[in-house]
């Protein structure tokens, strides 16, 4: 199983009279919505970037993080460490022929992030 982005974050669950009496809701059975909070985004230290390899990519048309991921990590539920480390949250925020950092080991990049 995958580390996921929100392990450790409140989750609210909003429980308003919208939920109940909208059309659209109740016909779906919706009650409430959970939201969780800000993630609040740790980048590496530059000692903690020392221990990281980093591989690159050329993004291309129809690059995806989640194959980049899927190719590297084995597992493309990592997709958003790469969106992550470049700095880059968003796929449109690469042109085709971009270079797409991938760091690796993955064990190493999760620490730095503060997810393990």
């Amino acid at each position: 199983m995958a580390i996921t982005r929100y392990n450790e974050r409140f989750i609210r669950t909003t429980n308003e009279d919208v939920y109940t009496y909208s059309p659209i809701f109740k016909k779906r059975g919706i009650t409430s919505i959970e939201n969780y909070s800000t993630a609040v985004l740790i980048y590496p230290s530059p000692e903690e970037l020392a221990e990281i390899t980093e591989i690159t990519a050329v993004w291309g048309v129809g690059s995806k993080y989640f194959n980049l991921a899927k190719e590297y990590y084995d597992n493309e539920k990592y997709w958003w460490i790469i969106a992550w480390y470049n700095l880059r949250p968003l796929e449109t925020d690469f042109k085709p022929g971009d270079v797409v950092k991938i760091p690796t080991p993955l064990e190493t990049i999760l620490t730095a992030f503060g997810i393990l």
